[in-house]
Formats: structure tokens, sequence, C-alpha cells
């Protein structure tokens, strides 16, 4: 999602790549996390249910919401690093892009 907008606030709005990310991650941030925390409520029963047979559900509840709470980091975090590292590197490799846009 926040890839999808930056890239198009780059080619639309003329914004730097810098720029763009920023934005799209300020906007993009309540949809992500809503989304997250959606799968996380739903998995909270099993992480904290008790009674017959929950001694083999806890186990997939702890995994659902660890692995929902890392990807969640990863993604709000890391996105835009490599957003702006694949940017470089595309600059790099081919400075014709860039002087295209001058």
């Amino acid at each position: 999602m926040m890839v999808d907008f930056a890239l198009e606030a780059e080619r639309d709005h003329g914004k730097s790549p810098q720029e763009a990310i920023y934005e799209a991650c300020l906007l993009r941030f309540r949809p992500i996390l809503m989304t997250t925390l959606a799968a996380l409520f739903g998995a909270l029963p099993l992480m904290l249910g008790t009674g017959t047979g929950s001694e083999l559900r806890r186990p997939l509840g702890i995994s659902i919401v660890g692995g929902l709470l890392l990807s969640q980091v990863l993604t709000l975090f890391t996105t835009p690093v490599i957003y702006l590292a694949l940017d470089r590197l595309g600059r790099r490799i081919s400075p014709r892009r860039s002087n295209e846009e001058d």
C-alpha cells in the first residue's frame, strides 16, 4: 500500500522519492495498522483461551500474534528504507532515468 501510493505521488505529483514515501507512510499508517489489529484481535481467543483442548490451540495463537506484531514492525520500518535504497540503486544503474526527469 505504501509503495503504490509513493509511486503514484512521484509520477502524478512530481514529488521526490523521500517526500513521496514520507507522505505514503503518514497516509497509509492507519489502514495498515487497522488491518493488523483486526487479525490480531481475531487470534487473541486462540492465545488466551482456556478449557478443553486449549493447550493445543495456544501455541497457534501465540505464533499468529507474534508473527503479526513482527510483520507490522518490519513493514512500517523497513518498507521506506528499502524503497529509498532501491530508488538510489535504480538511479545509479540507469542515470538516464534521472536525467529524463529533469
